[in-house]
């Protein structure tokens, strides 16, 4: 059992590595800011190890979207080893403010819509969250979708051409049985999220393993049916060197941040039951950057293969997999996708859309519920569109988000990190009236930092134009605000950068009361 002491508040214990709980009566009980799912996990439920986050990332990062962001950026114009590089780039900056919005997960044991307290306000908290819960509903219909889609086509492969199953009549453009696929593997995230976080933490401990192997497993067979990786790695980049290719780089990289920058956000939802500060650093610096990196190459590798056997390039997973002769590789693949799909749309969407709508009314939506309401939301938005152009889905939905999400960043590690310095006094963050109510529960600084750091990073956002003058995205060709365009490909560290750096500014004359 972990030892405790108490802090220099009467309300707070302290474990020997700076871990911090809230002493026996100074939970408020009958806060509205408060329940059951949003108070600090106790010291003694903290206990995910290194194995835990490094499975944690192994588990969301191995999924069909990841797999075919390589197969994006090399339909962009890029070779193999540039669409690698930027993805294994993306994933090493997107890892500092991981590790520094993780921070106060372990040492506090509170979530992410309870940090942001400290910064926008105990109200004002719901803005960050809300948009956070809105982008991971969007994935979640994503990778649902993606779910379903894996049943479809591994399924049709069992059943054979020609069956009941592959000639099925269509209902809103796709056929009733993809449909049912996809309610299926809807129905089996929402048995899963309901059993809470000890079942997903369960869930991504043994499904971590067996995804891998079953990458490698793929990468291996196409290599043995096509005698070799075929003509992809010797394809040279249509892009170069040169200006052509720093053009597509840089958004493509903001493209790669804004991948993972929802979870740069609400890491600490899962970094509040780690063991201590070590687990979690060491953790996501072992699962995230490599696992990205190793898989976007086993995609490329894997696909490579296919268009030395079959002819054309095959990024789906799924699609290839159903090209197997044997029943049992079909089963097999099925299995790994599922559960790649699986383990990815629980963790990295469903548990923090769960918090953000329990922190918008406490009594009202507890955990579960705020994972249910997610799951509906996220059918009803119906996302997959956003994955149908290279185009769109890089540079308007990743970039975008990406923008957005790093404003929010940027605030909330200026918060803990410069004005804080990592000490929150935390029974003020679930109180009316405390130290972090600021002006009726929001605190106007942040929503400046905010507005004007959204500004800067989207406010560009513009869509490219093709030789026959069509544009492959919603904004207008010379971007929103034309002035701002030449900051649009850089949208996340514009973001991050212009609203860290303000909020600093506003908050100089509070920085002593804050710490006191």
């Amino acid at each position: 059992m972990t030892d405790i002491a108490p802090t220099g508040s009467p309300s707070t214990l302290s474990a020997p590595d700076g871990r911090i709980e809230l002493g026996p009566d100074a939970f408020p009980a009958d806060s509205p800011f408060a329940n059951e799912d949003l108070r600090p996990v106790p010291l003694a439920e903290r206990r995910w190890t290194t194995y835990n986050f490094a499975a944690l990332w192994i588990g969301m990062a191995v999924n069909v979207p990841s797999w075919t962001l390589a197969a994006g950026l090399v339909a962009l114009g890029m070779d193999w080893k540039q669409s690698v590089l930027t993805i294994a780039l993306g994933n090493v900056i997107v890892l500092l403010p991981m590790l520094l919005t993780g921070h106060a997960g372990p040492k506090y044991g509170i979530p992410f819509p309870v940090l942001a307290r400290a910064s926008f306000g105990v109200r004002g908290a719901n803005l960050p969250a809300l948009l956070r819960g809105l982008v991971a509903c969007a994935w979640f219909g994503i990778q649902t979708w993606i779910g379903g889609q894996s049943i479809y086509f591994l399924a049709g492969k069992v059943f054979g051409a020609g069956s009941w199953w592959s000639d099925a009549g269509k209902v809103g453009g796709y056929p009733w049985t993809q449909w049912l696929c996809f309610l299926l593997f809807f129905a089996v995230e929402i048995v899963i999220i309901l059993r809470g976080m000890d079942a997903v933490r369960k869930l991504e401990n043994w499904a971590a393993p067996l995804m891998l192997a079953g990458a490698v497993a793929l990468l291996v067979w196409i290599a043995n049916k096509a005698g070799g990786f075929g003509p992809l790695l010797d394809q040279p980049s249509q892009l170069g060197w040169g200006g052509d290719f720093w053009k597509v780089f840089f958004p493509a990289l903001m493209g790669m941040i804004g991948f993972w920058s929802t979870l740069s956000l609400n890491i600490p939802d899962f970094t509040r039951f780690g063991a201590g500060q070590k687990a979690q650093v060491w953790g996501q610096s072992l699962g995230l950057p490599t696992t990205m990196a190793v898989f976007a190459l086993l995609s490329v590798l894997v696909t490579s293969g296919a268009q030395a056997v079959y002819g054309e390039p095959i990024w789906d997973p799924s699609q290839l997999a159903a090209r197997m002769d044997s029943t049992v590789g079909v089963l097999f693949a099925l299995f790994i996708l599922l559960l790649a799909t699986l383990s990815t749309n629980i963790a990295a969407n469903l548990v923090s859309p769960a918090y953000d709508l329990s922190n918008l009314a406490p009594k009202l939506i507890s955990f579960r519920t705020g994972a249910l309401i997610a799951c509906f939301v996220g059918v009803i938005i119906f996302p997959w569109k956003l994955i149908e152009n290279p185009d769109i889905y890089i540079f308007t939905w990743l970039g975008t988000v990406g923008g957005l999400l790093g404003t929010v960043a940027g605030i909330l590690i200026a918060d803990y990190w410069l004005i804080r310095r990592t000490h929150l006094d935390l029974p003020g963050l679930y109180t009316a009236g405390g130290r972090y109510w600021y002006g009726s529960g929001w605190n106007w600084r942040a929503l400046v930092a905010f507005a004007v750091g959204a500004v800067l990073a989207v406010g560009g956002s513009y869509s490219n134009v093709d030789a026959d003058g069509n544009k492959a995205g919603p904004f207008p060709a010379d971007g929103i605000v034309p002035f701002l365009k030449p900051l649009a490909d850089y949208g996340w560290a514009v973001g991050l950068g212009a609203s860290l750096v303000l909020y600093v500014v506003l908050m100089g004359g509070r920085k002593e009361r804050a710490e006191a």
